[in-house]
């Protein structure tokens, strides 16, 4: 299915715990259209395809996946963006790319618990459990 705003690239931002359906969402989505699919976990994956989690890199991987986003919005590419996002700071670098590049915005929030699949400990699902932040009413 093409882009339904042929001159305006579509930025969707999926946001959820881990185990929430994300991932699996996004790929639904990007499935039925010409969206890219984009997320930190996918700049985790070490050479011979394993998922390899470094709390050292995810400055690096999240400015990774920001800058390929911001690449293909301003090529006017479709862009799914599936990161936890617990805190509303942690979306701005693309509410500010939706502006810039006048994508039509859309943000998606997951609350599924299916388990992860990285593994992560249930302390740390709960500590972004607390910190959760509610999208501000303009985005919902």
């Amino acid at each position: 299915m093409a882009n339904h705003l042929a001159d305006k690239p579509i930025l969707t931002l999926i946001r959820g715990l881990p185990g929430s359906g994300k991932s699996t969402l996004a790929a639904a989505i990007c499935q039925i259209t010409d969206a890219v699919h984009l997320e930190a976990d996918q700049f985790m994956i070490d050479r011979s395809g394993n998922y390899r989690f470094d709390s050292r890199k995810l400055r690096d991987v999240h400015a990774r996946c920001e800058a390929e986003c911001d690449g293909h919005l301003s090529a006017g590419q479709s862009v799914v963006v599936s990161n936890t996002f617990s805190e509303i700071w942690e979306m701005q670098a693309y509410l500010d790319m939706a502006e810039r590049h006048h994508a039509a915005l859309q943000i998606i929030e997951c609350h599924g618990r299916f388990g992860n699949i990285h593994g992560v400990p249930d302390d740390k699902i709960n500590a972004m459990r607390k910190r959760w932040q509610q999208l501000p009413e303009r985005y919902s």
